[in-house]
């Protein structure tokens, strides 16, 4: 074990259109707004590792301790990758769970996301939000499931 202390910050998410996101992730998903910032460009081009115009915009939205970073870009072109697939070495997904899971299903589409065909079960579903980020929903019966946490 280390001697440092960590604790977890956040989890950032690139987004075409902050607005449809923020529409997406509280209104479908139930984040709240928490808060916003325009870091200047001098500094924010290193941490990044992108070149000055940057215009980024974060804005912080939370939901059960988790908060969810998401970034645009008013002076930078943002472009999508390949869709997030479960055996690609890094982040795969965000896993919610919801109470009713084929409702949440049933307002997807309407919030921007879609459904990832072939993968609802009665108790588990993939998600694709506005921008292609995968999301796996869990009925709340899976929370019955799990172990207590350290």
């Amino acid at each position: 074990m280390t001697s440092h202390r960590t604790v977890f910050n956040h989890v950032g998410l690139c987004v075409a259109d902050r607005q449809r996101s923020r529409r997406f992730y509280e209104g479908l998903l139930g984040f709240q707004f928490w808060w916003e910032l325009e870091p200047p460009d001098e500094g924010t081009d290193q941490l990044l590792q992108l070149d000055k115009p940057i215009g980024l915009h974060a804005t912080y939205l939370v939901r059960d301790g988790l908060a969810l970073e998401l970034l645009d870009y008013s002076d930078h072109d943002v472009h999508a990758g390949p869709n997030r697939v479960m055996d690609e070495v890094g982040l795969t997904h965000l896993s919610l769970s919801v109470p009713d899971l084929g409702d949440v299903l049933e307002l997807v589409d309407g919030f921007g996301g879609s459904v990832v065909k072939g993968t609802v079960s009665e108790h588990s579903a993939m998600i694709r939000d506005p921008d292609g980020q995968l999301l796996e929903l869990l009925s709340d019966s899976w929370l019955a499931a799990l172990p207590p946490r350290p």
